[in-house]
């Protein structure tokens, strides 16, 4: 199943039109024609089967024809991620994790990060197209970037974690994390959570974790994270 995303479509929407540039994919590259039948989700849960009542290659016209509702996962995951050096390093993330199962990213701040401006147009698209080919029909939230001092004393919601490198009193994650709970995890920069902020996270009840026993890239660490919590939910 081939799915399309439109964030416009509710459950009250009969029939709608694509937007210029994937009217011209739907009619041109992928040759549908009127008739032929589509599947889009709005990101909200939602599934809608269409039919074209209009094949055209600016303005392609579908018609509701059935509608299903899948409910949110018994638990919800929030990663707070630094951005890499390499912007494709993280965009590797964001599509793994969406692939894998993710409802929350936020792109944190560091002392040691290399990178701090960060544009989200790009990292939205992609978090889009991995929600379509992993055939999910809620779309992960993407936060603004936020430095980690203003991150951390948010109000959270349910079991918080921060792993870092440091040669400190930490537990295993895969040992603490709970089913069916809410769960937000800090993952560092290349350079690892300063030690201010390490203390910073502890002090708002952030525990210590650690991944295994191998040093890893920050992409992967919060790849290894985002599975860890999927597995456990199982």
């Amino acid at each position: 199943m081939q799915l399309f995303y439109n964030p416009d479509i509710t459950e009250n929407t009969s029939e709608f039109s694509f937007s210029k540039e994937e009217s011209n994919h739907i009619v041109k590259v992928l040759r549908k024609n009127m008739g032929d039948t589509l599947h889009i989700t709005n990101g909200e849960g939602w599934l809608f089967t269409a039919k074209i009542t209009l094949a055209d290659l600016k303005n392609c016209l579908v018609k509701i024809i059935e509608k299903s509702f899948q409910p949110k996962k018994n638990y919800q995951l929030h990663l707070a991620v630094a951005p890499t050096k390499m912007n494709d390093r993280y965009e590797w993330f964001l599509e793994k994790a969406t692939e894998i199962g993710i409802d929350t990213i936020t792109p944190i701040i560091c002392e040691h990060s290399e990178r701090k401006i960060i544009k989200t147009d790009r990292f939205e698209k992609i978090v889009q197209s991995a929600m379509k080919q992993s055939l999910h029909y809620y779309l992960p939230k993407l936060n603004e970037p936020i430095l980690f001092k203003d991150f951390i004393n948010q109000d959270f919601n349910g079991d918080l974690f921060i792993a870092h490198c440091e040669e400190s009193d930490k537990k295993s994650l895969k040992n603490e994390i709970k089913s069916e709970s809410n769960t937000t995890i800090l993952i560092g920069p290349e350079g690892d959570f300063s030690v201010k902020e390490i203390k910073m996270a502890m002090e708002n009840k952030f525990i210590p974790v650690t991944l295994g026993d191998t040093r890893l890239r920050t992409e992967t660490a919060a790849i290894v994270a985002c599975h860890s919590v999927a597995f456990i939910n199982e």
